[in-house]
């Protein structure tokens, strides 16, 4: 079976849209900083093994979905992009429109031991809506059923999604550890979370929509 992977432009945007993501504070980031703060490096880079575990669950679950979907339907492969691209604006309009719900101070965190942070981190980031929308909605917008191979597409921009997310959340790890009190001292700048959150999600749905739309 030939190698099939997106062209050099494709694969642009689709790295820059996932830096975006990666980078905007969600269920994971919060996860791996709080354990950071509390625990110090180890503890947040074992977090970060725990939360690229459940990544790779979601690149699994992809591959194996939107590889039976094409095969049973391309009208429905088609219908899942556009409709993922219009729903990525409005979780991001909903998202800016909501109040937000972080603590104006940080809580203190229980000590916990390693294997115990690892099998939270997993949890946190299989059933994180973030991570599950940016493969429903967006990857599928970067894959090309012409181009065939369909299966390896999905997997190839999974993998690399979760090797970006291994390096950037193993800053954040690193940053949340080495300045753990300064993290605690401006924990109330999470307060504006919902905002950032909200503008990358409606960034990453008009992006999508645009890159669908180049693909006939």
């Amino acid at each position: 079976m030939p190698i099939v992977i997106p062209d050099a432009a494709s694969l642009g945007v689709f790295a820059a849209a996932a830096i975006a993501l990666l980078l905007t504070p969600g269920p994971a980031v919060l996860y791996i900083v709080a354990r950071s703060v509390e625990q110090g490096r180890v503890a947040g880079l074992v977090s970060v093994c725990g939360i690229v575990t459940g990544t790779l669950a979601h690149v699994l679950a992809a591959t194996l979905g939107l590889s039976a979907l094409l095969a049973s339907s391309a009208l429905a492969f088609a219908a899942v992009k556009y409709a993922g691209a219009a729903y990525l604006v409005y979780i991001g309009v909903r998202r800016i429109l909501a109040p937000s719900d972080a603590p104006a101070a940080p809580r203190e965190l229980p000590r916990r031991a390693l294997r115990r942070l690892y099998r939270d981190g997993f949890v946190v980031n299989l059933l994180n809506p973030k991570t599950a929308l940016f493969f429903l909605a967006f990857l599928p917008q970067f894959v090309d059923p012409a181009r065939g191979a369909v299966a390896f597409q999905v997997a190839f921009l999974g993998l690399l999604f979760a090797l970006m997310g291994l390096a950037s959340d193993g800053l954040y790890a690193l940053a949340a550890g080495t300045a753990g009190q300064w993290f605690k001292r401006n924990a109330r700048v999470l307060r504006f979370e919902h905002y950032v959150t909200g503008g990358v999600f409606i960034g990453l749905g008009v992006t999508a929509a645009f890159a669908g739309a180049g693909r006939k």
